[in-house]
């Protein structure tokens, strides 16, 4: 009996055996056979698989192929969203905003268009790497953004939008104190107070604004516009009396025996009053 049983086992695990093989033998096939031969899922399977394995670019293209045999099909619904979640990981941004784009053209319901979005916004946000780039990817960054808060306010997207709109809006005002920052080390003053009264009066919010205050201080001063140059400490008195910038600004101007009061009749002025008024910083 127990023999028997023996060769049983045997003939059963020959049986498993050729299974297993006819199974690898189906799956090697599938996996070489033309796209055209398998069906939407099966691409999209295989379109996963190569992100899975790290390759997005190739992911991506077999992800179009879903959208190009099956148009209007479910899975190229789903197909679109991924070509533009795979562009993106591969960092080819121009082909991730095109397929974003086209999602949010064709499926503007649907749940995903707020994903498609913040996909959108991202291929520009992550290529804002430093202050000295070209700031046009910065500003069509913020417009982006904005859509995702403005038209998708509830969606999980949108927290992640309010804090990169805020960095971005920041990193132009960045650049702006740089270039502020070059023209008042030239004493080239006049054109170091433009810059510096851009973040004033248009980048208030960013971190930035307590500086550029010190930094008109500090280019009023220079050019023997006391009274400007007054009321600009007043501003920072008022609002930022706890950073390096007001204690730099105070022993700036009490050192030429002035008073921090506001002065005269300028656009910081005009600036004082509103803060007096609490209508903005």
């Amino acid at each position: 009996m127990g023999l028997g049983n023996g060769k049983l086992g045997k003939s059963a695990c020959a049986v498993a055996l050729a299974l297993a093989l006819a199974a690898c033998g189906n799956s090697q096939s599938t996996r070489n056979q033309p796209l055209d031969g398998l069906s939407a899922e099966g691409i999209y399977k295989k379109a996963e698989f190569e992100l899975e394995d790290n390759k997005p670019e190739t992911a991506a293209k077999f992800f179009g192929e879903v959208e190009r045999l099956y148009p209007y099909s479910e899975w190229a619904k789903r197909a679109l969203i991924m070509q533009a979640f795979a562009y993106h990981r591969d960092k080819d941004y121009e082909a991730a905003r095109s397929s974003a784009q086209r999602f949010i053209d064709f499926y503007p319901g649907d749940d995903d268009a707020a994903y498609a979005q913040y996909l959108l916004a991202l291929s520009y946000y992550d290529q804002i790497d430093d202050v000295g780039r070209d700031q046009g990817l910065t500003f069509q960054a913020l417009q982006a953004l904005r859509e995702v808060i403005e038209q998708y306010p509830d969606s999980e997207y949108a927290r992640s939008s309010i804090l990169k709109f805020d960095l971005a809006f920041d990193h132009l005002a960045a650049k702006e104190m740089e270039i502020g920052r070059y023209y008042l080390k030239r004493r080239n003053y006049a054109a170091s107070i433009n810059r510096f009264r851009v973040v004033v009066e248009q980048f208030q919010t960013t971190t930035h604004t307590p500086e550029a205050l010190h930094r008109l201080v500090e280019a009023y001063l220079s050019l023997g516009l006391t009274d400007e140059a007054r009321t600009a400490g007043a501003i920072l008195g008022h609002n930022f009396q706890g950073t390096e910038w007001y204690q730099d600004s105070f022993a700036l101007l009490t050192g030429q025996g002035l008073t921090l009061e506001p002065a005269g009749d300028s656009w910081l002025n005009t600036v004082y009053r509103q803060v007096i008024r609490g209508q903005w910083l």
